[in-house]
C-alpha cells in the first residue's frame, strides 16, 4: 500500500502485529451492524415466515374446553396466542387463536362467554364457538362479530370425535373454518393490532438486565385447575403442567408451551346462580411477565385490541414480546402465584 503525503509518495512504516481481543474493540474499532427488520414475519408470534405465507389473513379464536372430560385437547400447541379465563362454575377455558398455521384439528370447542367476545373482536378475529350464552350474544350483535356457531347454523363447518362423549366432541379444523367463513362472506381485510416484539438485541438485554429468575411458576385458579410452567433452556420456553402433570396435545403428544406467559389480575364477580362470571379485560392492572426465565412486574392494560404489557415505572412504555408463542393466564389474584 501506498500513502499519499503533499504530493510525494513514500513507504509506510511497518508497525509489528498487535492481537485485538474482542474486549478492546470499541465503537471506534468496530461500526455497529443494524438489525434488519424481517418483512416475513408472523403478526402474532414474531417468528419467520415462508415469503408465500398470507401474513394478513383474519385470526380465528375458537372457544376451548378445559373440564378433565375434555382432555388432553388437540390443536393447543399450534395456537399462536392462548387466553385461559375463569368460565362458570369451577373450571377455566382457553380462547385459542389461530394465524400463522393451518390446524388439522382443534377441539373439544365449546361455548361462548361476553369476555371471551371481547377478546377475539380486540383482535380483530372470526369467532369460533358451540353455543352461547345470551349476553355474550349480546355482545356479538352489537359488535357485529363475525362468528361461526356449530349448535345454530354453522354445524356443516365442525365435526363430533367418535373418541370423545357429547358434549365434549365437537372439533373443527382450519381448513374448514376458512371454508365458512368464505362462504358466510365474512370480511378479508384484517385490521392488524400490530404487537410488539423483541429484536435479538432487546432479547439478549433483557436476559442480562432482568435479575429475578422464575424457571418454576405456579398459578392455581380454582380448587383442580392448578397451572405450573417449567422453564426449557434448550428451546427457551415454559413447558405447561396441570396438576402436576405435563399438558400434553392429543394427537402429537408433545407438551404445551409458550415463549412468553403473561399473568394478569383483573376484576371477576360472579353474576347468576350458574357461577357465570364477568371478568374485566381491559385493565388497567398489575401482572406478571416470564421471558428467558426471568420474571418481572407489569402493569397491563387492553390497549389496540389486545392484552400488553408495560413497565412498571412507566404505563405509556410497552414491552415487547420475545417471538414465539404467547399464553395469558387471567386470574382474580397474583397472591397465590408463586415462583422461583
Amino acid at each position: 500500500m501506498l500513502m499519499t503525503a503533499c504530493g510525494k509518495t513514500t513507504e509506510p512504516e511497518i508497525m509489528p502485529e498487535v492481537e485485538t481481543t474482542e474486549e478492546e474493540l470499541t465503537a471506534e474499532t468496530l461500526e455497529p451492524v443494524q438489525e434488519v427488520a424481517d418483512p416475513f414475519v408472523f403478526p402474532l408470534t414474531g417468528l419467520s415466515s415462508p415469503q408465500d405465507a398470507d401474513l394478513n389473513v383474519r385470526p380465528l379464536v375458537v372457544m376451548v374446553e378445559n373440564s378433565p372430560a375434555a382432555r388432553p385437547q388437540t390443536g393447543l400447541d399450534q395456537a399462536d396466542i392462548v387466553y385461559e379465563v375463569l368460565a362458570e362454575g369451577d373450571i377455566t377455558r382457553f380462547i385459542a387463536v389461530y394465524q400463522s398455521q393451518t390446524v388439522a384439528e382443534i377441539g373439544p370447542v365449546r361455548s361462548i362467554r361476553p369476555y371471551f367476545v371481547e377478546l377475539g373482536v380486540g383482535l380483530d378475529g372470526i369467532l369460533i364457538h358451540a353455543g352461547w350464552s345470551q349476553e355474550a350474544m349480546n355482545v356479538m350483535v352489537a359488535k357485529k362479530a363475525n362468528h361461526l356457531d356449530q349448535v345454530y347454523g354453522d354445524d356443516a363447518y365442525f365435526y363430533r370425535e367418535r373418541t370423545r362423549k357429547m358434549p365434549h366432541n365437537v372439533y373443527a379444523s382450519v381448513e374448514r373454518l376458512r371454508l365458512g367463513a368464505q362462504e358466510r362472506k365474512f370480511r378479508e381485510e384484517w385490521n392488524n393490532p400490530k404487537l410488539e416484539f423483541a429484536t435479538k438485541e432487546q432479547v439478549a438485554t433483557v436476559m442480562q438486565s432482568i435479575e429475578t429468575a422464575a424457571t418454576q411458576v405456579t398459578i392455581p385458579y380454582i380448587q383442580n385447575y392448578v397451572v405450573a410452567y417449567t422453564y426449557d433452556s434448550t428451546t427457551n420456553t415454559y413447558l405447561r403442567l396441570m396438576k402436576d402433570k405435563p399438558h400434553l396435545d392429543k394427537m402429537t403428544e408433545q407438551q404445551l408451551s409458550a415463549t412468553n406467559v403473561v399473568i394478569i389480575e383483573t376484576k371477576h364477580r360472579i353474576v347468576d346462580d350458574v357461577g357465570r362470571r364477568e371478568v374485566d379485560v381491559f385493565g388497567p392492572g398489575q401482572g406478571l411477565l416470564l421471558q428467558g426465565g426471568k420474571v418481572r412486574d407489569i402493569m397491563w392494560e387492553f390497549r389496540q385490541g389486545a392484552i400488553r404489557a408495560f413497565d412498571i415505572a412507566d404505563a405509556q412504555q410497552e414491552i415487547p414480546l420475545f417471538p414465539g408463542k404467547t399464553w395469558v393466564q387471567i386470574i382474580p389474584t397474583l397472591d397465590k402465584v408463586t415462583y422461583e
